[in-house]
């Protein structure tokens, strides 16, 4: 995962899109690519939904970068935040206590 970051992140340099001052236009592109991914799942449309995953986080490699952040530093500081999170799925959202 750790090299293809890397390869998304000079892919942002290389097209000048990778600048702080670019965060809200990579904030706004995430939106889009989600909203393809809704449509993926509404359609269940299995390769509309893997490309807009990997969309989803090409945009999200390119937005933490402008912040000074990497994907994975956002993802271990999430995943310490729930780890230990308790509470019940209800029609198959996690409500936490």
């Amino acid at each position: 995962m750790k090299e293809l970051e890397k390869k998304v992140i000079q892919w942002a340099i290389d097209r000048g899109i990778h600048h702080p001052s670019n965060a809200k236009n990579q904030l706004l592109k995430s939106f889009e690519e989600m909203g393809e991914l809704a449509r993926g799942i509404l359609k269940d449309d299995r390769e509309l939904i893997i490309d807009s995953i990997g969309d989803v986080l090409v945009t999200l490699i390119i937005l933490s970068e402008t912040k000074g952040l990497s994907l994975e530093y956002c993802l271990d500081h999430a995943w310490n935040e729930i780890k230990d999170r308790t509470g019940k799925t209800i029609n198959g959202t996690f409500i936490k206590d």
